[in-house]
């Protein structure tokens, strides 16, 4: 017996059912009628000779064999966008459209010439820059409302992304300058100095409670911030100290005569930056945004940050990567 091809639409469809759990919500992802989304999951049951979907569940659950089937879509899917993706970019000199976000960090004193390299280097491609907060960045990447992103690595594994790590940024303590005592003054006892958060929204922020955990520090939560600006501005009135890192401290220049700084006591503890791309972003064209972050983070951040603190050495650098790959 001859066996009905399976179509494309069908696949997108189951595949989507299987993400969402609901006829109705596919229905809404993609304006298909409710109608229409079932006939769709009906046709390719119907050609495959088996139920892929417990149509008795609510939400909709895979059978064992639809749990099966849902992988090889997946990935038979990633392989065609990216072969999409590549057939229309062609050569990286030929893309024609990338949506990046950064981080803040890097939004005032690299985006603009990053973005005057990439123009020059891609000239018939459209650019959609965003800045936003790193959990921000990835959720956005995960759901492929962006082409690449650079962002510190969460705690947590990232499902579905390419990553191409590009700094090791340390963390470090930063106190007002009228304070003289030392760091574990501060964080063994109750002290009249308050501790300054970042939020714990944001990654860095949960970055440094998971380390406070680590230590078994435990500091009252007077106030948490979101804008470091603000965090190291508030050190340098006096009105507390925080822990941050090298990058972090750097882009508030203009308070640096009115803070100090010092390595975190204890054992050391660092974040990753690194840029994450969908997994059908073309490799040649995250490698070229690798290679120019990199060199431009060197620049800005790294060489003038342990050129005035040489006591943080290998501690703050660009990470190598002999074959510019992601990890």
């Amino acid at each position: 017996m001859t066996r009905k091809p399976l179509s494309l639409r069908w696949l997108e469809v189951f595949q989507l059912i299987s993400k969402l759990g609901s006829v109705q919500k596919v229905s809404a992802e993609t304006g298909l009628s409710i109608s229409t989304v079932s006939n769709h999951l009906r046709s390719l049951e119907g050609a495959l000779g088996v139920e892929l979907v417990d149509h008795g569940r609510r939400p909709m659950g895979l059978t064992p064999a639809g749990t099966v089937f849902a992988r090889h879509v997946y990935e038979g899917m990633t392989a065609l966008k990216r072969g999409e993706a590549e057939i229309r970019s062609g050569r990286w000199q030929h893309a024609t459209d990338l949506r990046l976000a950064l981080i803040d960090d890097f939004d005032n004193q690299i985006a603009p010439e990053f973005f005057s390299f990439l123009s020059a280097a891609l000239p018939r491609c459209n650019f959609r820059h965003f800045a936003r907060p790193s959990h921000e960045i990835i959720e956005k990447l995960q759901a492929q409302k962006l082409d690449a992103g650079i962002a510190t690595r969460p705690a947590e594994n990232v499902e579905g992304l390419m990553e191409y790590p590009l700094m090791r940024d340390p963390f470090i303590v930063i106190l007002p300058p009228d304070y003289n005592g030392e760091v574990k003054d501060l964080i063994s006892a109750k002290h009249s100095l308050p501790f300054l958060r970042y939020s714990r929204d944001h990654t860095i922020g949960k970055l440094i409670e998971m380390q406070l955990t680590r230590s078994k520090i435990n500091l009252p939560n007077k106030f948490e911030l979101e804008c470091n600006q603000s965090v190291i501005g508030l050190v340098a009135d006096s009105s507390g100290w925080t822990i941050t890192t090298a990058a972090s401290y750097y882009r508030a220049r203009r308070y640096h005569e009115n803070t100090r700084v010092l390595p975190f006591p204890g054992k050391s503890f660092v974040r990753t930056v690194s840029l994450f791309t969908s997994n059908v972003c073309p490799i040649a064209t995250s490698q070229l945004i690798h290679r120019t972050m990199k060199n431009l983070m060197d620049l800005h951040f790294v060489e003038p940050m342990t050129s005035r603190f040489p006591w943080l050495g290998s501690e703050f650098r660009t990470i190598s990567d002999n074959k510019g790959g992601p990890h």
